[in-house]
Parts: structure tokens; sequence; C-alpha cells
């Protein structure tokens, strides 16, 4: 499985501090057996499209998002996700926040997505290494299934 780590963040994209979420994924998904290189820390909004554009057009099977899920002005990454989506997989976005919520109240505030654009699978996870975290948790056992389901596999 060949996986890409976007990641949304003003502050982190003109260096203001060194994103931690998005290296906390790269190292869950290589362990998950996908073959991945650095995060791509890009600014909220428009940047987030056109890196996850970039993403289905070369074809990578899954691609997670961390960051721009909550509800600021800035927020915009479910919006930019939506916009390219064939179809959404809410199941997953409401496991990751059930994950969450009972440690971390605030997790019900997130509005990230879940679906599939193409051949990839798309799934926004909040932008702190807990949310990095938890989402790894819920995406661990059902990843290479997804996968396989998207590629046209059997049940």
């Amino acid at each position: 499985m060949r996986a890409r780590v976007i990641v949304a963040s003003n502050r982190a994209a003109a260096g203001v501090y060194a994103d931690t979420s998005g290296p906390r994924l790269v190292s869950g998904l290589r362990e998950l057996g996908c073959e991945i290189g650095d995060p791509v820390v890009v600014p909220d909004g428009d940047p987030v499209a056109e890196a996850l554009k970039a993403a289905v057009a070369e074809g990578f099977d899954v691609v997670l998002t961390s960051g721009g899920t909550g509800v600021t002005p800035t927020d915009r990454t479910p919006e930019a996700t939506r916009g390219l989506l064939d179809f959404e997989i809410p199941g997953i976005a409401e496991a990751i926040r059930a994950y969450s919520r009972d440690r971390v109240p605030a997790a019900a505030l997130s509005r990230g997505l879940a679906g599939v654009a193409g051949r990839t699978l798309i799934v926004n996870l909040p932008g702190s290494t807990g949310g990095a975290k938890d989402g790894l948790a819920v995406l661990g056992p059902i990843l290479k299934h997804t996968v396989d389901q998207i590629r046209g596999g059997d049940h």
C-alpha cells in the first residue's frame, strides 16, 4: 500500500514550529506495512485541496490528513476533502471520534471525513499526536481490508 500524509497547519507550514503529528502518522503507517515518504505540510484551506488532488492523481492507496478538522475559521480540511470524494465512509470517521471522545471530550468537535476519491482512501484526522495515535488505532485493523475492497477485492 502506498500512502501519503498531508498536514494542514498554517503555523507549521510557515516554520513557526515543527509539526509532530505528521511524523507520528508516517511511523504508524510504516508499521502497518505502507510504503510512505515524509509528510507534506501545507497551510490550511486551498493548499490542502491541491495536495489532496495531487495525491489522488499520483495513485496513492491511502491519504491521511492531520489538522484542519475543528471549528475555527481556518479549519477547512473537511470541505477540501468532501469536494474530491466519490463517496464517504462515515463509519470510519465516526469510529475515530468515538474512540477518542471519552478521554478527550473535544474530539466530538472534529468534523473529519473519510471516503474514497478514485481508488484512494482519504481520512481526515485531528492535528495532534493524540489524534494521530487514535486514528491509527482505529485504522490499523481495517486498513488493508479497506484498500483491498477499494481495489475490487472480494468480501
